[in-house]
């Protein structure tokens, strides 16, 4: 856990809400020892990936079957502190593409994400908090492509030009996706 303080410590936040979310992040990470895992009820930690091409035009986006929009790649931290570690596991699960690159190892964004109560494995996920750290990778759009049923029901290479068509989540796009596509 103190690679993922020092992490968050170090990282320079792009806007108001990165910073208001580091500073929330550090006090839970400090506060609960618990917060690598989903056992925390109320907030845990994950990692996600904003994955592009090698020209940096297009975007790896699954649709994502929770949040029914198109969406980034992420998952749970379940005790794992490296989140880079995390984000890159999650990226080949849910995308098929295990020859994943991270283009540098410290976060890319740092968000706060609300999730709503839903069903999972047949039981009862309630409301959570999603402390999220962002890690920018690359990968080749000519490798096969693979779907994770229980979490989406496509994948596919966008163009960064209509991803704001396709994610029918305003937060995400506003706050996340348009700071993502500046990079």
């Amino acid at each position: 856990m103190k690679y993922l303080r020092r992490q968050l410590q170090d990282y320079q936040p792009v806007c108001e809400q990165e910073e208001r979310d580091r500073e929330i992040m550090l006090a839970f990470l400090r506060d609960h020892p618990d917060c690598l895992s989903r056992e925390n009820s109320i907030a845990h930690f994950t990692a996600s990936s904003w994955i592009v091409n090698e020209d940096r035009d297009k975007v790896l986006m699954v649709y994502h079957n929770i949040y029914r929009s198109w969406s980034w790649t992420g998952g749970h931290a379940d005790g794992e502190a490296d989140l880079l570690q995390v984000a890159l596991r999650e990226a080949a699960e849910e995308t098929g593409i295990a020859a994943l690159q991270p283009l540098q190892k410290e976060p890319v964004s740092l968000e706060i994400l609300t999730v709503d109560g839903h069903e999972k494995g047949g039981n009862y996920v309630p409301s959570h908090l999603h402390l999220n750290v962002t890690f920018l990778l690359a990968g080749d759009e000519k490798l096969p492509l693979r779907e994770k049923p229980d979490e989406n029901s496509a994948v596919r290479w966008i163009p960064s030009k209509q991803i704001f068509s396709l994610v029918s989540e305003p937060w995400m796009a506003e706050r996340v996706y348009s700071k993502l596509l500046k990079l």
